[in-house]
């Protein structure tokens, strides 16, 4: 069995340190954490921006990797349960093989006792696709092995059209700037009712993500969707699981069950 590939294993170790803060994502209708997204922070709480600087051509393939096993471990210990879904943004164009690169993900995974299945890789925030036909063959072996795939930031940048009819992911995740004043914005309305539309057709699941607001909730759940992200209902946590609130409907709090079986009253969020 192949363990791995030469681009991952070669190269010093990493010059720096990182550690995942974890943000929720949301299901309204279950009125539950669905899942949690990894994004990269420094030990010392340094922003993804400054981590992400320091990353090039030759430390790129083993950053990947390493973000990939971090987010898995701490996911482990986080949420152990069943059903919470991790999502975890990678690039593309640091994966040289397929299914050699994906063993260090796999390895993690059933070191920990974290399902496959609950996986979800985003394509990374507005990263041109070098090789298309390589990307298609990186989604294809992830839904082999029994992941799920998004497109990042979709609306914005290089995740448009073309990539959602090149690799027919599971997810799309909404591009903030098609959410930030989406209830005043009959433009923003109508593009995203469209996108839902188109979306359900293909059997692509929609998340809607940068929500800051109550009353862009309240448009984004009258266009049908379901799934949510945003500070309107918790800040990313470095290495443990934020206190998280939705409002739904006419804007009541909810109490939920967060996957530790805890449950959090949002008016104390």
């Amino acid at each position: 069995m192949t363990r791995g590939c030469q681009g991952c294993q070669n190269g010093q170790p990493l010059p720096f340190e990182f550690t995942m803060a974890f943000h929720p994502i949301l299901d309204l209708l279950q009125t539950t954490v669905w899942g949690y997204e990894a994004l990269v922070r420094g030990t010392e709480g340094q922003g993804a921006g400054q981590i992400l600087a320091m990353v090039d051509d030759a430390n790129r393939y083993k950053f990947d990797q390493a973000c990939r096993v971090k987010a898995i471990e701490l996911a482990g210990a986080l949420f152990p349960d069943a059903e919470t879904r991790l999502s975890i943004n990678f690039m593309p164009n640091a994966v040289y093989e397929p299914a050699a690169c994906i063993r260090a993900t796999l390895d993690a995974a059933h070191r920990v006792g974290f399902a496959r299945q609950r996986i979800m890789f985003e394509f990374t925030e507005n990263e041109r696709m070098t090789d298309v036909a390589h990307v298609q063959r990186i989604v294809a072996e992830y839904r082999k092995q029994g992941f799920t795939t998004a497109i990042d930031d979709f609306g914005a940048g290089y995740a448009g059209l073309n990539l959602l009819a090149s690799f027919q992911p599971d997810f799309i995740k909404l591009d903030m700037e098609l959410i930030r004043g989406i209830d005043t914005s009959r433009q923003r309305q109508t593009i995203v009712a469209a996108v839902v539309a188109m979306a359900r057709q293909l059997g692509v699941a929609v998340i809607a993500e940068g929500i800051e607001t109550e009353a862009e909730l309240v448009t984004l759940q009258a266009a049908g969707i379901q799934l949510v992200q945003g500070y309107l209902f918790a800040k990313p946590a470095v290495a443990s699981l934020p206190t998280v609130w939705i409002p739904q409907g006419d804007v009541r709090a909810k109490t939920i069950r967060l996957p530790t079986g805890d449950t959090v009253d949002a008016h104390a969020a």
